[in-house]
């Protein structure tokens, strides 16, 4: 099993990157590979909605998004962590989900998705509601934990601080694993949910 995780934070080493290594050391233990991407530092433009992906099946702008493309497509599970800037993800990291989401061809049902915020105080829920929409409009099942997936933390280094935040983490990462293991099993028996053809409805015509 893969899981390809997401750091939107422009600080390598950072509180965020804390959170994903406390999930990552359970997805370890539960022998499920992990591979990093940091997009947070990167110079990522957003979306131009040229509709260049739909007729080559990658974005125009050829940087990360195109990059990362092909884990996202290997991966059983996908885990997104962002710090909250204005109550909000990361715009460098918005941007990379915008164009990564819409550009990709591949069908990305039943891969697990998991949001994770990043906070000094508050802004939490309302970025971690914000990155799981990217799952919920692409058939993914969201993974929850005991708590919303939220680690709290300003200076560096902080977020070690927040126990309950890091055992939100590990339980997080290991009903990410229960959710992926239990989600090939359906595939093997069940195979996928049946696909009806798209109806876009259109509110002015």
């Amino acid at each position: 099993m893969k899981v390809l995780m997401i750091n939107g934070s422009p600080r390598k080493g950072g509180n965020t990157a804390i959170a994903l290594e406390e999930m990552e050391k359970i997805f370890q233990a539960e022998g499920v590979e992990t591979d990093l991407v940091q997009v947070g530092n990167q110079d990522i433009r957003g979306c131009t909605s040229c509709y260049f992906c739909k007729k080559n099946g990658r974005c125009v702008f050829n940087d990360l998004v195109n990059e990362t493309a092909p884990k996202f497509q290997q991966a059983d599970g996908l885990v997104i962590a962002s710090p909250v800037y204005f109550g909000s993800a990361n715009g460098t990291l918005v941007s990379f989900l915008d164009r990564l989401f819409y550009s990709v061809p591949f069908d990305k049902t039943m891969k697990v998705g998991a949001s994770v915020a990043v906070a000094r105080r508050g802004g939490l829920t309302a970025t971690y509601d914000e990155l799981n929409k990217y799952f919920t409009i692409s058939g993914m099942p969201v993974a929850s934990s005991q708590y919303w997936n939220g680690v709290h933390g300003r200076e560096a280094g902080e977020a070690a601080q927040d126990e309950e935040g890091l055992q939100t983490m590990r339980v997080l990462a290991r009903n990410m694993v229960f959710l992926m293991k239990s989600i090939a099993l359906g595939k093997e028996r069940y195979g996928l949910p049946e696909k009806e053809p798209f109806q876009r409805t259109n509110f002015i015509r």
